[in-house]
């Protein structure tokens, strides 16, 4: 079994239905945990390492073989916290970054969420080191899109997603750094490639689940 942990219950149905198309047969459970979020954009990810220890716990107590972090804002909180909750932790945007950076030098993180900006960044030079490669990152916020999000505004949300992709010019790869960004790739008119991370995230939970 591989459980998810979220910040934001409008992950759940994109997952099954990511399981159903390409994982099938793979029990997947749905640790929601909104207001994780919410504490670690105003007192930082670092304040929630112990709420998130928890809950990786929570996981492997009920039976989770791997967890996969679905916030890029709590992906790295995770990932350091895995050894003392006794978890194998994915963290869903560490192949999109990997991808990313083996598509060019210069690579643009985009978010809709400012909180997310560093985080992600910070995984894009990890995978840059581990791949002996150099890399040049930029960080954009996309105006706007987040309250739209907030608001329950999807396609609104989605389409200042895509706006602020297509303003990008001066890339080799385009990041989406949220896993809720991900259907803006199919907006987008730009012609450098765009990133996003929920099929390969739970591609690659999906094999630690297994135990690949």
């Amino acid at each position: 079994m591989l459980a998810l942990l979220h910040t934001s219950p409008v992950h759940v149905p994109v997952f099954d239905a990511l399981r159903d198309a390409h994982h099938p047969g793979l029990e997947l459970r749905h640790l929601v945990e909104e207001e994780l979020l919410d504490r670690a954009r105003s007192e930082g990810p670092e304040a929630v390492a112990d709420d998130v220890r928890a809950a990786l716990r929570r996981a492997v107590a009920d039976g989770a073989r791997a967890v996969l972090c679905t916030c890029s804002t709590l992906g790295g909180v995770a990932e350091r916290a895995a050894g003392a909750a006794g978890a194998t932790v994915v963290r869903v945007d560490r192949p999109m970054a990997a991808a990313a950076v083996a598509a060019g030098r210069r690579v643009t993180v985009l978010a809709a969420l400012e909180s997310t900006l560093a985080p992600t960044r910070t995984l894009i030079v990890e995978e840059a080191r581990r791949a002996g490669r150099r890399v040049e990152v930029r960080t954009v916020l996309a105006a706007g899109a987040w309250d739209r999000f907030e608001a329950g505004d999807t396609e609104g949300y989605l389409r200042r997603v895509a706006a602020a992709a297509d303003a990008v010019t001066d890339a080799d790869a385009i990041v989406l750094a949220q896993a809720s960004m991900a259907p803006a790739s199919g907006l987008v008119a730009t012609t450098v490639p765009v990133f996003s991370s929920p099929r390969a995230g739970l591609a690659a939970g999906a094999a630690a689940a297994r135990g690949a």
